[in-house]
């Protein structure tokens, strides 16, 4: 093995600029918020008794809504200013539900707007109708000390404004967040409440307990919290209550529960109003009659809950029931609300059902009764005709906490499994596998990508060869990148004007994630689009247009660019996480303006100025007429996109710099900002697929094909290596350095041998 080239990931990419002669260049990123001026520091120091009696009048319990109308959640906020605005944790409040606070001297307030929200930070800012709050000092995170006392505030397990002393131990790197490590008991309720220096500053917002130890939590910085402050995204309640919802043109939901649904899935939590803690979610879609099929997938998160299909539903208490309950099968007749009118059909157990992994549930209704499969395999038939026929839909039990996809109802459907042929030839082939790296790729190729089966069936093996599992794993996600690859190569190999950029993008997420539902997320886009059209006349003109897209998105729906470090969380790169979150980067805010501008009918282009990409609309005006998205759709003249480019380059802005970003360039540059990322954390495995996907968009790019080709080579993917080593030798770009991949090429041979 040669020392010299095949070493660590930095070593390879100086080789890379070595190999093509180019200097590294670092794209600029977009400034940071000037830094707070720090509070003076106080002359003396508080007991702890002083400081909770000036501090409770500020702490308030926050309390989210079930459908039912019952207090589902319980957590802690503290006020910060007067008029009106309290902090709290995202995850207290609870997407898509009503909340109220309850101040100290006992009025109980409905919040009328999320003043601003931060996913990754876990902070959320609520506004109620107040003027005379008293509101906490926010001190300086940056100032800390380690050993410093502190006290932290909350309604722990339910009781209200208590108080706990104890000392800040140090700082934790946290899911790619810093946090304050806290030596003092953290219990569920103290989150969202502050933490107080021995001044009555706050100086973090507890978030979350330690799993190890009892007397140890972490809190959020408080400058944090300052920078969501410094730029809110206020999202009123009319429409945070849309966020995750079931469309109601499609679900009805009975029984209470919490149904909600995020990439492409519906979550169900949440005890039912029903009997057995049923919560039901009927489908509208219309049933075949009097022969139908139906399937989902379907997961469970403790086997001893229960959640599956209904059919035969009137949309209250009758319907039949297909589900997994205690790693069993049960096929129910419920005929009322009560227990006497429960019956089980048939109740086994099968070696089909695989508990703790997605599980394909399908029933057939025919002439002759009821058939059940579980992952394609028949395990019970059985004719019950008591109760009439109705709709079809979802159904989950006592607590339970499940996940369903791919829900489908038609007069005759196909599962996409693996059929026993399929499944015997991967497992001669699966046995033929080499222990080197090539192994799964050469798996790969003899089988055929795009189809769930092949995955499934890989994966099925996967679980019975254990030596074998971790190469089967990665033929699975090989045949899954090389359908996605496949699918975005033909997307771009068109005129840029005809290339779908909104589905270019969400199969760059689906590349990186599978369960990413493209088809899903842009009829969400659809949606939206068709929202803001609904409140325009026929006739509206171009600006008009624009203007109701700009209060749709940052005025009633809350979209934001990203606070702090954005580029240090992929999230902000996702499409389908940025319609999720309503926040990202410039670039991944301006291509959901763009795709909903185009679906309104609205010609606008994106602008890739240096270090910061904004749009323009395409009317024929002035090229200078910007719009940046990234800030809530700011008009950006001329004179601030002269100063945004002198900041970051030290140069005018020229000509150039104004021209229109291709569609093909657009995703090129979502790819090099996932690449940056994944360079920076030294993920191999993501390195690989981003350039990979680069190459499909620019085959001709040298630089990322000699990056690529000392990847490979460094994983001992010998043969890919060398068949990048010989593109690259035949097409001979310009500033190739032929010595250097000549010794590389002489390198991969001789491991080759």
């Amino acid at each position: 093995m040669n020392g010299v080239v095949r070493g660590t990931i930095g070593r390879c990419l100086l080789l890379t600029l070595a190999l093509v002669g180019r200097s590294a260049v670092v794209s600029a990123q977009p400034d940071a918020p000037p830094a707070e001026s720090r509070p003076p520091a106080a002359t003396g120091e508080a007991t702890v008794e002083q400081l909770t009696e000036q501090a409770r009048k500020s702490i308030v319990v926050v309390t989210f809504s079930g459908r039912d109308g019952r207090n589902q959640g319980l957590g802690s906020g503290f006020v910060i200013s007067a008029n009106g605005l309290i902090a709290t944790n995202l995850h207290v409040i609870g997407e898509g539900r009503p909340i109220s606070v309850q101040l100290s001297d006992g009025r109980k307030l409905e919040v009328q707007a999320v003043e601003a929200f931060d996913r990754h930070a876990d902070l959320a800012v609520l506004r109620v109708d107040a003027s005379d709050l008293p509101p906490l000092e926010l001190g300086d995170s940056q100032a800390l000390r380690q050993g410093q006392s502190i006290i932290a505030l909350g309604n722990p397990q339910g009781l209200k404004y208590s108080v706990v002393a104890g000392v800040l131990s140090g700082t934790q790197e946290i899911n790619g967040r810093e946090m304050l490590q806290l030596a003092i008991p953290v219990e569920p309720g103290n989150s969202g409440g502050p933490v107080l220096d021995r001044q009555g500053r706050v100086l973090g917002v507890v978030t979350m307990k330690s799993a190890v130890t009892e007397n140890l939590g972490f809190a959020m910085p408080v400058n944090e919290l300052k920078t969501l402050l410094a730029r809110p995204n206020p999202t009123r309640m009319s429409r945070w209550l849309t966020i995750g919802t079931l469309d109601p043109a499609e679900w009805t939901v009975t029984g209470g529960g919490r149904w909600r649904q995020r990439a492409g899935r519906i979550h169900a939590e949440g005890q039912g109003t029903g009997f057995g803690g049923r919560s039901v979610c009927v489908s509208k879609v219309p049933v075949p009659d009097p022969t139908f099929d139906l399937s989902v997938q379907v997961k469970l998160d403790d086997e001893e809950g229960a959640a599956g299909l209904v059919f035969h539903a009137d949309g209250g208490d009758r319907h039949y029931g297909f589900y997994p309950t205690n790693g069993r099968l049960r096929f129910t007749s419920f005929q009322g609300p009560d227990v006497t009118s429960w019956k089980i059909l048939a109740d086994l157990r099968s070696d089909a059902y695989r508990p703790g992994e997605w599980n394909q549930l399908h029933v057939r209704r025919s002439p002759t009764g009821w058939e059940c499969r579980v992952n394609g395999q028949v395990v019970l038939q059985l004719a019950d005709e008591s109760l009439p026929p109705g709709r079809v839909g979802l159904a989950k039990f006592r607590n339970t906490v499940a996940e369903f996809r791919g829900f489908r109802v038609g007069q005759q459907l196909v599962d996409d499994l693996p059929t026993p042929e399929l499944r015997t030839r991967v497992a001669e082939l699966s046995s033929q596998l080499q222990t080197s790296p090539a192994g799964a790729l050469d798996l790969a190729k003899q089988l055929t990508p795009g189809s769930p089966p092949v995955v499934q069936a890989v994966r099925e093996r996967a679980r019975e060869l254990d030596r074998q599992a971790a190469q089967l794993r990665q033929t699975a996600q090989l045949l899954h990148e090389r359908t996605v690859l496949a699918q975005l190569e033909a997307l771009v190999n068109r005129p840029d004007a005809q290339i779908d950029l909104g589905r270019g993008a969400l199969l760059i997420a689906q590349l990186d994630n599978e369960e990413v539902d493209v088809d899903a997320y842009l009829r969400e886009l659809d949606r939206m689009a068709n929202e803001v059209a609904a409140e325009l006349p026929p006739d509206a003109s171009g600006p008009a247009r624009l203007s109701a897209l700009n209060s749709y998105l940052f005025e009633q729906c809350g979209f934001h660019g990203a606070r702090g470090d954005h580029y240090a969380h992929r999230s902000n790169s996702y499409l389908n996480e940025v319609l999720d979150d309503r926040e990202g980067l410039p670039l991944t805010l301006s291509m959901v303006y763009i795709e909903l501008a185009r679906r309104l009918g609205v010609p606008v282009a994106g602008i890739p100025l240096p270090g910061h990409f904004v749009v323009r609309h395409e009317s024929g005006g002035p090229p200078d007429e910007l719009i940046d998205v990234y800030e809530r759709g700011a008009a950006l003249g001329a004179g601030e996109a002269e100063q945004l480019v002198r900041g970051r380059l030290g140069r005018p802005l020229q000509h150039s710099d104004l021209l229109p970003a291709t569609r093909r360039a657009m995703l090129q540059r979502m790819l090099q900002n996932l690449l940056g990322l994944a360079e920076r954390q030294r993920e191999t495995a993501n390195i690989s697929r981003h350039l990979d996907a680069l190459l499909v968009l620019d085959p001709d790019d040298a630089e990322n094909r000699v990056r690529r080709a000392i990847l490979r080579y460094s994983q001992g993917r010998l043969s890919e290596a060398l068949a990048d080593v010989k593109l690259l030798e035949a097409r001979r770009p310009e500033g190739l350095n032929l010595e250097q991949l000549g010794q590389l090429k002489q390198a991969i041979e001789r491991d080759s041998q």
